[in-house]
């Protein structure tokens, strides 16, 4: 099985290289320069259309709606080059809704159509130890599912084409929220006058113990901000969270206000650090920080 990769950004080049490393033949196309690690080890194709020609299964892994749809069905996209029984890959988080359009176009063509948004960041995508969430058929997860264990450790079927997506959506939600929450509770803690590291050691032994606390309150605590997961990106899954909760008559208080959170950090040029970094937005309200900047 001949497989074909789209997007290699800071998450998708690690999982290109697993594909690699797992021994399949891997055919790739990407806007920026191919990273060294891949260089001479998948064969660079000079579009998404040539990508599908030559690949039995095409995973796609870039930032937005608009770039799927761009990736898929723009001019020498993968569309064009696809033939039946071919099989597209969407691993981008994404519109749930947008999801069942861009299914329902490929499976026109006679091809097969799985949505598996990822979570885990660049740590989980270095490691292999993603969360994969999946819509479609279960054959066709049955069928991928060998390939997407090179990249990650849970992998859920969760229904059709745009429950995976809806699922990513949620997990972002929840992501968020834990962001907010041990942020304040640091900020909480440093301006009352205790260490925050201190704080956090103790929590992470209590009930308030979370992935979130572990790794994003060490980087507050840090201040490392560098991206794993950009601000940008997690407001652009939080709009897409409340602008399905308009769409279902659902209120989301709680996410609204850590998109306002973020908006608040991207006003002031935070948007390209990681969202852990939403934390500088809670700084600034409070005139004190977590732990002082080091020149």
């Amino acid at each position: 099985m001949k497989l074909g990769f789209i997007g290699l950004g800071i998450m998708g080049a690690p999982m290109a290289g697993h594909l690699i490393a797992g021994g399949r033949t891997l055919f790739v196309a990407t806007r920026s320069k191919v990273p060294a690690d891949l260089a001479g080890k998948a064969t660079v194709c000079a579009s998404g259309a040539e990508v599908a020609r030559n690949a039995d299964v095409i995973f796609t892994m870039v930032p937005d709606t608009p770039d799927v749809d761009a990736v898929l069905f723009g001019e020498d996209g993968v569309a064009a080059g696809l033939s039946k029984g071919k099989t597209v890959v969407d691993m981008s988080s994404i519109s749930p809704m947008a999801t069942k359009a861009f299914a329902k176009r490929i499976n026109a063509i006679g091809c097969d159509y799985l949505d598996a948004p990822v979570s885990g960041g660049e740590v989980g995508a270095k490691a292999a130890s993603l969360t994969i969430m999946c819509g479609g058929s279960e054959e066709t997860f049955a069928r991928i599912k060998p390939l997407l264990e090179l990249m990650g450790k849970n992998i859920t079927l969760v229904g059709g084409n745009g429950d995976g997506q809806t699922t990513k959506v949620a997990n972002q939600i929840i992501v968020a929220l834990n962001i907010a929450a041990v942020g304040e509770a640091l900020l909480f803690a440093s301006k009352a006058g205790a260490d925050p590291a201190k704080v956090r050691h103790a929590l992470m032994g209590g009930f308030a113990a979370s992935r979130i606390l572990e790794v994003h309150g060490e980087r507050m605590i840090k201040r490392t901000f560098a991206p794993g997961f950009r601000i940008k990106l997690h407001q652009k899954d939080l709009a897409l969270a409340l602008a399905g909760a308009r769409e279902l008559g659902v209120a989301l208080p709680q996410t609204a206000n850590a998109a306002q959170l973020m908006q608040a950090g991207a006003a002031h040029g935070d948007a390209e650090l990681d969202h852990s970094a939403l934390v500088r937005a809670l700084e600034r309200m409070a005139n004190h920080t977590v732990m002082p900047e080091t020149p």
